[in-house]
């Protein structure tokens, strides 16, 4: 781990410190004994950290800063202050925690509209897939992001209507054509092997924890249902998406975890030494590898002109310098890379 990946674990160390510290300072009798009696510079104290350092720490660990998720997080500061520092010592300044609950709630009724305009649009959203020649793990996201303002809840929504089609709705469809990922791998038979092993931990722990907390119990029933639903619904999209081109771009996906649009200009070159693909992978490539329980490599590595947007579980984007690359036939792709590299 470089020098720069440990300062980021730093930001969040000290975000859970300065968490815990409050927590134990307001709910626990070890910090309620060390309260003095005039408590107003504490809980001054306390509201600065959870309103500003906090979301600052917070904004420095994802190394993103802009102003809409700095008020998203103070705000949300206002409202962990207003669940962890006692009613009666936060009266003073009662103000500032009612005043971060509004902007919350402003915040979530923006959120809702976006959700309302989604719903509306639909219709022409799912024509749009249908005409469209692209994967629908592609299609879908670009056919929303036309008609709906790109937001992160729009793009969880997404990957969530993606799940649910992937594993209830997609069975009759068959494999488009391309290049596959995972067919020389195990990487399904794990995936099966997974969803095995949850039913059979839903099945024991479940009924044990019933009779002592029936809460937890089915909060842990919810988790691994979805848990085998998206296990299913990946399965379903990695067999139905191998990777396919075009004239510009290559579409590349491995299930609902991951997937990007790879524009052949924006490819520098392509690294197929034996040496440098079975080093570690840098902390700015993103692999496409069907893995299962034996160590896999790439076969090629793609280094970018700039960096290229992946997006990843629940719409999360990261952009990548490097894309390593696994696939069933690396001679065809080699051939079609080259292909379109110099005729672009």
């Amino acid at each position: 781990m470089n020098v720069i990946e440990k300062g980021k674990y730093i930001w969040l160390l000290m975000f859970f410190a300065i968490l815990l510290s409050n927590y134990m300072l307001y709910q626990t009798n070890i910090g309620n004994s060390l309260l003095p009696a005039k408590t107003n510079g504490v809980v001054l104290g306390s509201l600065i950290d959870l309103v500003i350092m906090l979301p600052l720490f917070f904004m420095l660990y994802r190394r993103k800063f802009t102003v809409k998720t700095a008020v998203f997080l103070c705000a949300a500061g206002c409202i962990l202050a207003k669940f962890l520092i006692p009613n009666p010592l936060l009266e003073p300044y009662a103000v500032i925690t009612w005043a971060g609950i509004a902007i919350e709630a402003a915040i979530i009724l923006v959120e809702l509209t976006l959700i309302v305009a989604f719903v509306r649009y639909m219709p022409k959203i799912v024509q749009r897939v249908k005409l469209s020649a692209l994967p629908l793990v592609f299609s879908f996201p670009k056919a929303i992001d036309e008609y709906v303002k790109k937001n992160p809840i729009i793009h969880i929504i997404c990957s969530e209507m993606l799940m649910f089609y992937y594993a209830f709705l997609s069975w009759k469809r068959k494999p488009s054509e391309g290049i596959t990922l995972h067919k020389n791998s195990s990487y399904i038979a794990f995936q099966v092997m997974l969803i095995h092993a949850i039913v059979i931990e839903t099945l024991g722990i479940h009924w044990w924890l019933h009779d002592k907390s029936m809460i937890v119990s089915i909060i842990l029933l919810l988790l691994n249902i979805y848990s085998i639903i998206f296990f299913i619904a990946d399965i379903q999209a990695v067999r139905l998406n191998p990777l396919q081109v075009n004239d510009k771009s290559m579409f590349l996906s491995l299930g609902l975890m991951k997937r990007a649009e790879i524009q052949f200009e924006n490819i520098e070159s392509i690294d197929e030494d034996p040496v440098t693909l079975k080093e570690k992978l840098s902390n700015d490539t993103i692999d496409f590898m069907a893995r299962d329980l034996e160590k896999v490599y790439p076969d090629y590595i793609l280094k970018m002109k700039q960096p290229v947007k992946v997006t990843l579980f629940m719409g999360i984007q990261k952009e990548y310098s490097n894309i390593a690359i696994r696939t069933d036939n690396p001679l065809q792709l080699k051939e079609i890379l080259l292909n379109k590299m110099f005729n672009t």
